[in-house]
């Protein structure tokens, strides 16, 4: 036995007589759980759509500003 596991002897494993954890049987902590990983997917949804709104907006103003001032007209 090395210096590392000496304070290790006296720990056993955990038998076959250990339960495991039951899973939440209780609606309310089924539905917290679901809740609690729909809010960060909705919040990217909502960064996500945000970003693209402001790109697809500042490409329309630019191309709005570049008409106006004549570099897209063919001569």
């Amino acid at each position: 036995m090395t210096s590392h596991d000496e304070g290790r002897a006296d720990e056993e494993s955990p038998g076959p007589d250990v339960p495991a954890p039951e899973p939440a049987t209780e609606p309310e902590a089924q539905a917290g759980a679901g809740a609690a990983r729909r809010g960060p997917a909705w919040l990217i949804v909502g960064v996500v759509g945000a970003t693209l709104l402001i790109c697809c907006c500042s490409a329309v103003v630019g191309l709005a500003l570049s008409w106006s001032a004549g570099l897209l007209h063919s001569r």
